[in-house]
């Protein structure tokens, strides 16, 4: 049986409610123990939808890269993050959800709904947006925003990788892989490694409680 693709059905009936302006918005980097959480928001012109648009993680990494460029080119787009430091602060949810919610608020227009992925709806975006669980399968607006905010971080990554060699960022994202973690046990720890995660909190406490 053949897996459903992304179409505009939740952007028809978001129209259909009386809504003329409706963005899509997703965010990639809640796993990863280093680097930003970084969200995008797309609005689409229904009659320049980039061909092959489909969830982010369903592409290759060289159909990403030229999606990215054809919905910057037909959309509004708008990228946002929110640093290490306030992932460690706020929690990598409400982090995410910030990022998600500067993306929005960064569009050349106000939308007049949006379409989040997964289950919750970011505080700031509460009565105007709709929570789709795997949007990014389902809405071309979510999908859309899944690639530009995935290409958009493993650019990050690959730059802090060249700042930061030896923990494979530049392959891994800042996912905790076998590469990653033992990086980790030969080189320390990094200023973008996020110390509430609790493999980084559990290195860096035992550094300081380890006695000569």
């Amino acid at each position: 049986m053949q897996k459903p693709t992304a179409d505009l059905s939740s952007e028809i009936a978001a129209q259909a409610r009386g809504f003329a302006l409706i963005a899509g918005v997703d965010e990639v980097g809640r796993g990863p123990l280093a680097g930003p959480v970084t969200a995008a928001a797309v609005i689409l012109d229904p009659a320049r939808i980039p061909e092959g648009l489909a969830d982010s993680k369903t592409l290759t990494a060289a159909k990403r890269e030229k999606l990215y460029d054809l919905i910057l080119g037909a959309a509004q787009c708008c990228i946002a993050h929110a640093s290490v430091e306030e992932i460690d602060r706020l929690n990598i949810l409400r982090a995410s959800h910030l990022a998600m919610e500067r993306a929005v608020a960064g569009l050349p227009f106000a939308p007049d709904h949006c379409l989040i992925d997964g289950n919750l709806i970011p505080t700031q975006l509460a009565g105007r947006a709709t929570a789709i669980v795997k949007g990014d399968a389902k809405s071309l607006s979510i999908a859309a925003a899944s690639i530009i905010a995935k290409v958009a971080r493993d650019r990050i990554m690959v730059d802090l990788a060249q700042q930061h060699p030896g923990y494979g960022w530049e392959v891994n994202a800042g996912y905790p892989t076998k590469l990653h973690q033992q990086a980790l046990l030969n080189l320390g720890v990094t200023p973008w490694h996020r110390r509430s995660f609790k493999p980084i909190h559990k290195m860096l406490y035992q550094a300081k409680t380890v006695t000569p």
